[in-house]
């Protein structure tokens, strides 16, 4: 940037085309113009120079909304899916068409072993034979109406299935999403801890300088840091797979390899009741209603199976040219259905419909149970959440803040401390732990329920 302001003054102060030596009566004629060329080029640089630096672009960050949407966007299995949709609105278009016409053609009596009468005058006129015939198969029953309706059925029953499969595709990256809030809350944590181990330390070896800790002592607690090092190093890999899991889900092509994510690991309170939760997912579950509309295509195959036992009409149109006579005939034919009329299809179909309400029952059931389930699974990981934020955080900080002054000071032994820093990590994971396992438990509620929309 500094580079190019600098050639805008140079510019404006020795421009191009200009010398000692040029003629004095030139430049006196383009002194007005050059003063107004100078004083355009000197604003430039200026304007130029004044410019603030882009910042470097950072990591690129998604919240959890942001991620869903990726995922439902770009994952591969989903679009996989979502291919099959097409797939049954072409067999509509098949189940759609008409039968085609037939044309047909014939010629008879052509002495191909006696050549010698193909010149014989008008044997082609009084002798040979020609035919020429259309027919049309005339669809009984309404054949073609109820193919239609049958595919129309079925490709409904698919778009439920492929919104189950987004309902099941958000609840695993919601899931993986949570999974990298902890591991991140995992690695503040333990980073908090090993800079806090750091400072006892510092604080040990001066105690050592002073001849107030014995060296032993001091060689415990630096054996100590170990496993707080030992914990970054695990968080951060735990950190790394759960990115790449959850890159996995929102397809690798739409976020960068170092992206990340925002959010914390946080509570929110849910006022719904059982009840209300219940009827929520009866109205909103994609996998209930494909279990409902898999029974009205169950009754549409039955009525396809009927249509199709009924015999179709052949309608044909012939025209014949023989002895320089030209005529016309029709032609109809019809199977009689006296032994084939489709029983065997109708009745396995009949018994589909059967199938099919039973396992929209057993649907209806089992909606209800993941509900309750997940209700249940939220009520006792709320009540966990609660014990800790009842209290119990507060005391085990203030136990281990205690106990480092305490030592810091030789007013503590170097086990107590160890003990309430123990007693203090071990309460701080469970915490992080029992608020992932909450915000977990909602989601499969509201994936229970159908929706991210609770009442």
């Amino acid at each position: 940037m500094k580079s190019g302001a600098h050639r805008l003054v140079v510019l404006a102060q020795d421009p191009v085309g200009t010398s000692r030596d040029s003629d004095p009566r030139v430049t006196g004629r383009l002194a007005p113009v050059w003063r107004v060329v100078r004083a355009l080029l000197l604003a430039c640089a200026a304007a130029y120079c004044q410019q603030p630096a882009s910042p470097p672009a950072g990591p690129v960050r998604i919240r959890l909304e942001q991620a869903i949407q990726l995922a439902l966007q770009h994952n591969h299995s989903l679009e996989a899916a979502r291919s099959t949709i097409v797939q049954n609105q072409a067999q509509e278009i098949t189940a759609n068409l008409r039968p085609n016409p037939v044309l047909s053609w014939d010629s008879q009596f052509i002495p191909l072993f006696d050549l010698p009468q193909f010149a014989t005058p008008g044997y082609f006129n009084n002798s040979a034979q020609f035919d020429l015939g259309v027919g049309y198969t005339i669809e009984r029953g309404q054949k073609r109406q109820n193919r239609l309706q049958a595919a129309r059925d079925q490709t409904a029953v698919t778009r439920s299935q492929v919104l189950d499969n987004q309902r099941t595709l958000t609840f695993n990256v919601c899931q993986q999403f949570v999974a990298v809030l902890l591991a991140q809350s995992m690695l503040d944590l333990a980073q908090q801890d090993l800079d806090s181990y750091q400072k006892t330390i510092d604080v040990s070896e001066a105690r050592l300088r002073a001849g107030d800790m014995s060296e032993g002592d001091l060689l415990k607690i630096k054996l100590q840091l170990l496993q707080f090092q030992q914990d970054v190093s695990s968080a951060k890999l735990s950190k790394i797979q759960a990115l790449a899991a959850l890159r996995q889900l929102v397809g690798f092509e739409s976020v960068p390899e170092n992206y990340d994510v925002t959010g914390t690991l946080d509570y929110e309170p849910v006022h719904a009741g059982l009840d209300d939760i219940k009827a929520l997912a009866i109205r909103s579950r994609p996998d209930l209603a494909a279990a409902r509309q898999s029974v009205t295509a169950a009754h549409s195959q039955v009525s396809l199976a009927q249509a199709n036992g009924k015999r179709d009409l052949g309608l044909s149109f012939s025209y014949t040219h023989v002895g320089a006579v030209n005529s016309a005939a029709f032609f109809f034919n019809m199977e009689v259905p006296i032994f084939d009329r489709n029983q065997g299809e109708i009745a396995r179909t009949q018994a589909t419909v059967t199938q099919s309400d039973e396992l929209f029952r057993e649907a209806e059931e089992q909606v209800t149970s993941d509900v309750v389930n997940a209700y249940e699974g939220l009520h006792t990981n709320d009540e966990i959440v609660g014990l800790y934020r009842s209290g119990y955080l507060d005391e085990t900080t203030q136990s281990r803040d205690i106990s480092e002054y305490a030592y810091q000071h030789g007013a503590a032994s170097l086990l107590d401390f160890l003990d309430a820093e123990r007693s203090y990590r071990a309460n701080q994971l469970a915490y992080r732990q029992a608020l992932a396992a909450y915000m977990l438990s909602l989601e499969q509620v509201r994936s229970a329920a159908g929706t991210r929309s609770l009442p």
